[in-house]
């Protein structure tokens, strides 16, 4: 059985391309187009698989552009489940712009998901057999803000471990409401959910009283240039960030939940967890487009963040 069983609700297929300039009118001229597949739960399945972990993605599908992600699937080899539905899959669009180094990304809601097609899913996590469930990326539109505490209690009654990484509804519906053994939101969700501006120690006071309020056993808050925040039962700490050049930023946060859970799958502390996740997501940022974390960069980058960090560094003032 796969030990760790990933949940994509709403994938993606991610279109990226380059252009010289981006101008509103004009029609922009486009190069080096790429098609992968996408989304919170597809992505941490295929950082998983490049990391050599024991994944399958649980993936809703629908549409022409559904069978296009199924091809893509396919192609990649990644062990998957496709769950088929009426709505068509939403396709993602990033255009780097090499004249400035910027990013616009463009990313629809996705299409809704009848009830018929949520049990359809529920059954499909119910009847399989997993370790570790890992709900990643945004809920459906008009789904029930509480759709994933339903497969969070899935995982509860099977004894496996519940990772949750979402953001809005999809957050805050679920914390609270079912076991969570990892959260993940960004700073910025962070901010969201309590409803006021953070800074570093603050996010870290957050992200504690999370843990002491039982939401979840770890919480770790990802802070882009910042670095990243992890709270659990051993404490608090903060993971510096590494200076890269940074090509994309698509797909870091899903590889630092993927590492991370791996890492904590194996059996890792949640510190050394936490580091081969922030090694990850780092990795990320330095390839270009919408590919993931590259093994062997994570590898070099875990090293160098093993060398030169003190896991006693206090959570810093942003």
């Amino acid at each position: 059985m796969p030990q760790i069983l990933t949940l994509a609700l709403n994938p993606t297929i991610d279109v990226s391309a380059e252009a010289e300039v981006v101008r509103p009118t004009h029609k922009t001229r486009t190069s080096n187009e790429t098609f992968e597949p996408g989304g919170g739960g597809v992505n941490v399945a295929r950082v998983i698989t490049e990391l050599g972990g024991n994944v399958e993605a649980y993936c809703i599908a629908g549409g022409v552009t559904g069978d296009l992600l199924a091809d893509l699937l396919g192609r990649i080899g990644l062990h998957t489940r496709v769950i088929r539905v009426a709505g068509n899959t939403r396709m993602a669009h990033m255009v780097y712009e090499r004249s400035t180094g910027l990013e616009y990304r463009f990313v629809p809601s996705g299409a809704e998901l009848t009830m018929d097609e949520v049990n359809s899913a529920l059954d499909a996590v119910r009847s399989a057999s997993f370790s570790w469930l890992v709900a990643s990326g945004s809920i459906p539109a008009g789904s029930a803000p509480d759709i994933l505490v339903r497969f969070g209690k899935i995982a509860a009654d099977k004894g496996a471990r519940f990772v949750l990484d979402s953001h809005g509804p999809g957050l805050s519906a679920t914390l609270g409401h079912t076991p969570i053994h990892l959260v993940k939101p960004s700073f910025n969700e962070l901010q969201q959910l309590v409803g006021k501006e953070l800074d570093g120690e603050s996010c870290g006071e957050v992200a504690a009283q999370m843990v002491a309020d039982g939401k979840a056993e770890i919480v770790a808050v990802t802070m882009g240039s910042a670095g990243a925040v992890i709270a659990s039962a051993r404490g608090t700490f903060h993971i510096p960030p590494m200076k890269v050049e940074v090509k994309s930023a698509v797909g870091a946060g899903d590889s630092f939940v993927g590492a991370m859970t791996l890492a904590l799958a194996d059996g890792k502390s949640v510190e050394d967890a936490a580091m081969f996740g922030a090694a990850a997501g780092t990795a990320a940022v330095v390839t270009p487009g919408t590919r993931l974390c590259i093994r062997e960069d994570v590898l070099r980058i875990y090293d160098q963040l093993n060398r030169a960090t003190a896991l006693s560094v206090p959570v810093p003032r942003a």
